[in-house]
């Protein structure tokens, strides 16, 4: 019989291999929507009328900017349905953990026009609307939002984000990447993506300096994204910048006005 010493170690050791994680289900107000599970049969999942996460098939990072699955992850495969929100409601993301310590988050849009079953992830214009990076500190023993939402309690990590109240109602996907950089330049980038149906009166769309499109916005030799966080020049700095473009205000284009 193993005894309570060697079972610590080896939950400790089996931690260490799958210290990955992956987005599990999201929350509006009071509503769970289920999200995809690598763990789980594809067949019991694919298809079925519930689902609304775009399939995601392990927990293992994505390495290359240059990576189609960068969008929405691998295969990425289109769900049937949508998760309705108004706009300026919160959607929450929710993992039932996540580790590692390092590294920025983001939340992001994408108009899909007529339908985000048929769309091509690769071709859309991404905006963020939520980013977080380095909360306080140096980059080695300051705090981290992706340290900060972690839970150790036994309850699921919670990442909440608020759609922009005066967005253009409309079929949307959202995007929620985590891209951790704990391992000397080799980041690993961990996107999901779900399909929303935005309702409400605004008319406010971004304007393209803040469109991103995966692959095709992040470059190997940014030094947000290639960073050895343990290197002398890097460990002590005390700010980070988040890769892409800007976080999208909400505010109604100028050139969009009657959109």
């Amino acid at each position: 019989m193993a005894t309570p010493l060697l079972l610590a170690v080896l939950v400790m050791l089996a931690s260490s291999v799958a210290a990955h994680g992956g987005l599990a289900n999201y929350t509006v107000g009071d509503t769970w929507y289920r999200g995809y599970s690598p763990d789980e049969p594809l067949k019991d999942q694919e298809g079925q009328p519930w689902m609304v996460q775009r399939i995601w098939a392990s927990i293992d990072p994505i390495f290359l900017v240059n990576d189609t699955g960068l969008a929405c992850n691998n295969p990425g495969t289109a769900p049937s349905s949508y998760i309705p929100i108004a706009a300026g409601d919160n959607i929450t993301a929710v993992y039932w953990y996540w580790l590692h310590p390092y590294g920025p988050m983001s939340v992001w849009l994408a108009d899909c026009g007529t339908s985000c079953e048929d769309v091509n992830v690769n071709d859309l214009n991404f905006f963020k609307i939520w980013e977080a990076g380095l909360l306080e500190g140096n980059i080695i023993e300051g705090i981290w939002y992706q340290k900060k939402f972690q839970n150790w309690d036994g309850s699921p990590d919670l990442w909440p984000a608020t759609i922009p109240a005066t967005i253009k109602p409309g079929l949307y996907i959202i995007r929620h990447e985590i891209l951790s950089i704990h391992i000397e330049n080799r980041p690993q980038f961990y996107p999901e993506c779900a399909h929303l149906n935005i309702t409400g009166n605004g008319t406010a769309v971004p304007s393209p300096e803040y469109f991103a499109k995966f692959p095709g916005t992040y470059k190997d030799d940014d030094p947000s994204i290639k960073i050895d966080i343990y290197s002398d020049s890097v460990k002590d700095q005390t700010n980070y910048t988040v890769p892409g473009p800007p976080v999208w205000d909400g505010l109604v284009n100028k050139y969009c006005q009657d959109c």
